[in-house]
């Protein structure tokens, strides 16, 4: 009879633990939108947080770079650089002579990706945990791939839905249309599943240790594996174009 109460204390704490793990987006406000009910999340919130840092480190980096003497590069204008010129290598690398015109959109992308997974680190959940976030994301490059196909072939980049036989019409159209759903979903699901776990671990951690271990756990789901989903992310937007630029 003691061992069964202890484990039904014991089970009773463990709910009480897990009841403090959060990893969820909660809704804060609702807001009346051409006459439907769309809620205001803590989704919302952080991707605004991380937009503004991203503008504001943009402005600064400005600021610095141009009230300084180009002849003596200061150490913010130094670190600008090796950025601009590390993310420009890898679309040259991967995009060739398509690089010039699409440079712009994967820089902001890798940039917002990036910043987006690793805001756990700065006690946010990130907004890529919410499928909302990386459905738009894949749907913008989506529309880039198509644009790149039908500028390139014209009706043609239609007509090739049918190759190499009619019949395999319908399967080309899910090809195409499971290209959003599979980036975003790819991008989403790992992102969360870092969240979730987070969550967890602290709430089951004892409280003198949340101040420890957590942190290597950040390292790794947030920073590397934020850092791996951006660049996945981005190669594949990258290769799609390519792909249809190409064809």
């Amino acid at each position: 009879m003691g061992m069964l109460m202890t484990n039904m204390m014991a089970g009773a704490g463990s709910g009480v633990m897990l009841a403090d793990a959060d990893f969820t987006a909660h809704y804060l406000m609702p807001i009346n939108l051409f006459g439907q009910k769309v809620f205001f999340t803590t989704t919302h919130v952080c991707t605004c947080i991380v937009l503004i840092a991203i503008l504001a480190l943009a402005f600064y980096a400005r600021h610095a770079v141009l009230k300084e003497d180009y002849e003596v590069p200061n150490n913010v204008q130094n670190v600008v650089e090796m950025l601009i010129e590390f993310l420009d290598g890898v679309v040259a690398n991967n995009m060739g002579r398509h690089a010039k015109a699409f440079s712009n959109y994967i820089m902001t992308l890798m940039i917002f990706i990036f910043i987006a997974n690793t805001s756990g680190l700065f006690g946010l959940r990130p907004p890529t945990a919410d499928y909302g976030t990386t459905l738009a994301l894949a749907l913008i490059s989506f529309v880039l791939i198509q644009y790149s196909a039908f500028k390139t072939s014209g009706l043609r980049a239609l007509s090739d839905l049918a190759k190499p036989i009619p019949i395999l019409l319908p399967i080309n159209i899910i090809g195409e249309i499971s290209t959003p759903l599979s980036m975003s979903l790819r991008l989403f699901g790992n992102v969360v599943s870092g969240t979730v776990m987070m969550g967890l671990w602290y709430g089951l951690l004892p409280v003198f240790v949340k101040l420890g271990l957590p942190a290597f756990l950040h390292v790794y789901f947030d920073l590397f594996s934020g850092a791996i989903q951006t660049y996945v992310f981005a190669m594949l937007t990258m290769v799609y174009i390519t792909d249809k630029r190409d064809a």
